[in-house]
């Protein structure tokens, strides 16, 4: 009887714990008003981490909490159909004295960054930043650089960045304008450009040009409660996202990073705003830079007071990083496999992290865990966790195991967001702007090269020949009538002679107007006798 729960329940009831003598007598129960202190879940690969996720969705919703989750192998996708009475599930409520065990469906919207199992999940560029965008793509110091000028050239020049095209019409811009953008914000070099662009057309190539764009998600749809108070139940479809392990990653970044800047403080509400599950947070990690980890471990810690809880689901408590795994108040530990160093260090790390309990080692009990049991510790009273104890989890009321896609286009076809992010909206950002800036820039050149050939028109006509009655040529001189070019017109010669010349010249020496008048008679003289 300790599992009936309504929606004015203080308690999550999660199982029942051991006694010494091997029986479940103790409820293990997560206090709601702690249930944004974060939490993880780990456990290697069958030891019944999903069922567990499903488990916390189904109480949190039911307490009037939206959740969000993804479904990596679309196994959680059955928490929007009601569960089945089988054998094994009625013996394990029976085990835990979960009564009255009923079955429910819960209240569900699918989600996909491809749209294809669910409505499309879309941000823009300017909403994921320089970083997460730079995360993305692995790019350099450099080319981070480059990254974080195109979007200061976006915000002073006006032009919105929401989709890929977007930016890489924004970065072939940069690479026109190098040495004028250079000079204000340091060296922007074709090569750094050119990287970039490549990286973004792998990225357009992986899909994710249906991720970036409007309408750009609502964190209030996420949000969501039905009328009769559950909270809804958001499951992202992540079977195809998981081939690109770092567009997840940083999709999950950009999801957390929003519900931070646009929630308001609530302090420590009796019940959190929303919980977030991190599954395959192994993915989240890996080769990640100092700096991201460190925006993580921010997030984390300061999403609390949002009212939004954050949950890791991953195999080895190894691969969250310290500095986050010290943030994580409440904790369920499945069985974990001890063959290789590795796997010993992840068996004492998990250890470690417990309030002991001196009725068994906790180290040994890991190792020891049937499927569905679980070492759990959350947090009492004043925040202070809990002794760590070996519990069997409760089975779920909704139904084990994935819907069918007949079911699932139901689901989403009922949903009430259906309609608001099916159909994408391209309007006129950074694109469209500099599409329409080269445009006017060409009609502008042409215009003047048509002006400046209009000018060189005039200005050859003031130059005109004289008609002397022949066919025009094109040496610039006239043919006179009747004669054939055979025949060409003999010319009199411009040339001056030489005596002429001389008697010019003596002339112009000649000061008094008498003395030009004999040098003029003698000169004269002189000439007609040559």
């Amino acid at each position: 009887m300790w599992g009936k729960q309504d929606k004015q329940d203080q308690k999550i009831f999660l199982g029942a714990s051991r006694t010494p003598s091997n029986e479940y007598q103790r409820p293990e129960e997560l206090l709601l008003k702690y249930g944004n202190r974060h939490g993880i879940v780990t456990g290697a690969t069958g030891t019944g981490k999903t069922v567990t996720l499903q488990i916390l969705a189904e109480s949190f919703s039911n307490a009037g909490v939206p959740v969000f989750a993804a479904d990596i192998k679309g196994d959680l996708s059955g928490v929007a159909a009601i569960g089945e009475a089988k054998d094994f599930l009625v013996k394990r409520a029976a085990d835990v004295k979960l009564e009255p065990y009923e079955f429910q469906e819960f209240p569900v919207i699918f989600w996909d960054l491809f749209g294809e199992q669910g409505h499309p999940i879309r941000a823009t560029v300017s909403e994921m930043g320089p970083l997460l965008l730079s995360r993305l793509m692995n790019l350099t110091e450099a080319q981070e650089g480059v990254i974080n000028i195109a979007f200061k050239l976006a915000d002073e020049e006006g032009m919105l960045l929401l989709d890929l095209k977007d930016l890489q019409a924004m970065l072939a811009d940069m690479a026109e304008r190098a040495a004028e953008i250079g000079a204000r914000y340091g060296n922007v070099t074709r090569q750094s450009v050119g990287a970039i662009q490549r990286s973004l057309l792998i990225l357009e190539q992986q899909g994710a040009s249906n991720f970036f764009g409007e309408p750009a998600l609502k964190i209030a749809d996420l949000m969501r409660t039905t009328p009769d108070g559950r909270g809804a139940i958001n499951v992202l479809a992540a079977d195809k996202l998981m081939t690109n392990p770092r567009l997840y990653a940083t999709f999950l970044l950009w999801l957390m990073s929003e519900l931070f800047e646009e929630l308001p403080e609530v302090g420590d509400p009796d019940r959190p705003k929303l919980v977030f599950f991190f599954d395959e947070a192994h993915l989240l990690f890996n080769d990640a830079p100092k700096a991201l980890v460190e925006r993580v471990e921010q997030v984390v810690r300061l999403i609390r007071s949002k009212g939004v809880g954050v949950y890791f689901v991953t195999q080895n408590p190894l691969d969250v990083p310290e500095t986050v795994l010290a943030q994580l108040g409440n904790r369920i530990q499945h069985a974990l496999r001890a063959y290789t160093p590795r796997e010993q260090k992840a068996v004492k790390t998990a250890a470690d992290t417990f309030r002991p309990n001196p009725d068994f080692d906790c180290a040994a009990a890991i190792t020891q865990l049937g499927t569905g049991e679980a070492l759990v510790s959350t947090l009492e009273e004043k925040g202070i966790p809990s002794m760590v104890q070996r519990t069997l989890i409760r089975p779920p009321s909704s139904r084990l195991g994935p819907i069918s896609p007949e079911e699932r286009r139901k689901v989403i076809a009922d949903s009430p967001v259906a309609g608001q992010y099916d159909q994408t909206v391209d309007r006129e950002s950074a694109f469209e702007l500099l599409q329409k800036r080269a445009k006017e820039a060409q009609e502008a050149e042409a215009k003047a090269r048509e002006k400046e050939d209009l000018g060189e028109e005039h200005g050859r006509s003031r130059w005109t020949l004289p008609d002397f009655g022949g066919g025009d040529r094109d040496d610039g001189y006239s043919r006179p009538r009747g004669r054939t070019q055979s025949a060409p017109r003999p010319r009199t010669s411009n040339r001056q002679s030489v005596t002429e010349a001389a008697i010019k010249s003596v002339v112009r020496s000649v000061g008094s107007s008498v003395g030009r008048a004999i040098v003029r008679g003698v000169l004269g003289s002189l000439k007609k006798g040559f």
